[in-house]
């Protein structure tokens, strides 16, 4: 098999099993998969670039929402993880430079499933076509996941997602508490998560 002899580890082959289901299939559970496996390392790859918690899980849901949402554009070229990690990368350098936020640094290294040092350089702007359906558009939500949610999450998650507004201009906007507001976006995503994986239940 070409892909064994170039050398992916069995997790990435794993990834790829699973992306064919998810596309070809609309396997439901393939997707859970997906993002069970890399939510945790996605959000703490964010949360080093930004350092702010909230800002991360909006933008680790945004990641595996535009993952997904183009998830029939990936090729097998590369690892699925090194595939997602620089969507999310470059979401967040999005999100930094549209907020003006000072950060550390902005070129992330991690490592690939074989163990591999990989590298992302944020400088090469728009000089890579792969990438261009990345920065095209703000992220649009997954909305067959936000329909399903109850109503007071989904005018949440409206007008933080598809509004962009910032968690002090949804309190204004609802009168409401901003720790409310972080509280029930917080359970928005939680919910989200929860949908996407099927676990759908009545609030």
């Amino acid at each position: 098999m070409e892909v064994n002899e170039r050398g992916f580890s069995n997790k990435a082959l794993e990834d790829f099993d699973l992306i064919d289901r998810a596309v070809l299939e609309k396997d439901q559970q393939a997707f859970a998969t997906l993002m069970k496996r890399y939510k945790k390392a996605v959000y703490f790859m964010i949360l080093k670039m930004i350092r702010d918690a909230d800002d991360a899980e909006d933008l680790t849901m945004e990641a595996f929402a535009k993952a997904f949402k183009n998830l029939h554009k990936f090729k097998k070229d590369y690892t699925f993880s090194t595939w997602l990690f620089r969507i999310a990368t470059n979401n967040t350098i999005d999100f930094i430079r549209k907020k003006k936020l000072k950060t550390m640094s902005l070129n992330t290294t991690m490592s690939d499933d074989s163990g591999n040092s990989v590298t992302i350089d944020v400088e090469d702007d728009d000089n890579n076509p792969q990438d261009e359906f990345i920065k095209s558009q703000r992220i649009e939500m997954v909305r067959v996941f936000v329909d399903k949610l109850p109503a007071k999450y989904r005018k949440l998650v409206q007008l933080r997602y598809f509004d962009e507004l910032s968690y002090e201009e949804i309190a204004q906007e609802l009168e409401k508490p901003l720790g409310t507001v972080k509280a029930q976006l917080h359970r928005s995503r939680e919910l989200l998560y929860e949908i996407a994986q099927g676990k759908e239940r009545h609030i």
